[in-house]
């Protein structure tokens, strides 16, 4: 596969990975904002919040690391 398009390949994979997150940690927060504004107990919502948005930010930043170090990898390797 030629390289620009394996790059453009990892580039949009991580802007949709934070994208997926984002939009995530939005709906979440909207969930908890919607719960407190019907007078309803938010535990569920805090609940899954306290899980989820870590976990997604893990996957995210771990997905961004590798592919970083990929490219810085691939550059070093290139340059000999």
């Amino acid at each position: 596969m030629n390289k620009k398009i394996i790059e453009g390949l990892q580039i949009l994979s991580i802007s949709l990975i934070w994208l997926l997150f984002t939009g995530i940690a939005v709906w979440i927060v909207t969930l908890i904002r919607e719960s407190l504004k019907l007078h309803d107990a938010p535990d569920a919502s805090v609940g899954i919040s306290i899980v989820a948005i870590p976990v997604f930010f893990l996957l995210a930043s771990v997905l961004t690391y590798v592919f970083v170090g990929l490219r810085k990898g691939r550059k070093e390797h290139t340059e000999r």
